[in-house]
């Protein structure tokens, strides 16, 4: 029975894990969807909410987890980059990290920067047409309207704070990373190419790489599939339905 701690990224909070949390409760895991601070509420004041404090949540949810199992933490989009400085705060606690639509944030690097805020350091949900197609691949009308609903402004020092990595044990701790609005050949070619998003991939000692063909939310999108995927890097098996496109490559 493993811990494992999914980390929303920008706009969402724990409840954006709901339909990925049965197939790893009927696993039989503990499952930790979090909502991180300033993410609480519409009315939460998100002005003073840092990068640092998001990644001490995290580490609160690791420290806080059983002793008797591996701890798996999962994170999407910028909740990546987050999910990774917990990393590097607890190497000797965390098992295996999950990356889903995005990256291990290297030192230094702000998660994202490109958004921008708002006159009380907000960043809302942007409209949909300022994100590509690829992004909103399998978002129907009424998956957009519920994400819509659900989405509150994130903190703006979270997506601009530089990250903070000072353990270099980071590197000895498993990843998988899920591809989905991108390809693992696309992913390859980025960190062959030297790009600095991932950069840190070059430095993990064990990295599997997941194709999971869908937009850049599969937790709306594809949650069965997201699900699988999760469940192979726990148990570090293949997925149950064995299909190609859900194969491992390591490298």
């Amino acid at each position: 029975m493993a811990d494992i701690i999914l980390v929303p990224g920008l706009w969402l909070d724990g409840a954006s894990w709901d339909a990925v949390l049965p197939s790893l409760d009927a696993a039989g895991h503990r499952t930790h969807p979090l909502t991180l601070p300033g993410m609480e509420s519409p009315d939460a004041d998100r002005s003073g909410v840092t990068l640092r404090d998001h990644v001490a949540a995290v580490v609160a949810a690791i420290d806080g987890a059983a002793t008797d199992g591996p701890i798996v933490v999962v994170g999407h989009s910028a909740g990546s980059g987050i999910a990774w400085a917990a990393v590097d705060a607890r190497p000797d606690r965390v098992d295996h990290l999950v990356v889903v639509g995005g990256f291990p944030t290297p030192d230094g690097r702000a998660l994202a920067p490109y958004f921008t805020a708002n006159d009380v350091g907000e960043i809302p949900l942007p409209p949909w047409s300022e994100f590509d197609d690829a992004d909103l691949d399998g978002l129907d009308d009424d998956l957009k309207a519920d994400f819509a609903d659900r989405a509150l402004p994130s903190p703006a020092n979270v997506t601009t704070d530089p990250q903070e990595l000072s353990d270099p044990r980071r590197y000895d701790v498993p990843v998988t990373a899920v591809c989905p609005e991108y390809t693992t050949e696309q992913l390859r070619s980025w960190i062959d190419d030297g790009e600095e998003s991932v950069a840190e991939f070059t430095r993990i000692h064990d990295v599997t790489y997941v194709d999971l063909p869908t937009g850049h939310w599969p937790q709306f999108t594809r949650p069965d599939r997201l699900a699988r995927t999760i469940l192979a890097a726990v148990s570090s098996v293949e997925p149950a339905d064995g299909q190609d496109d859900d194969q491992g490559v390591r490298g």
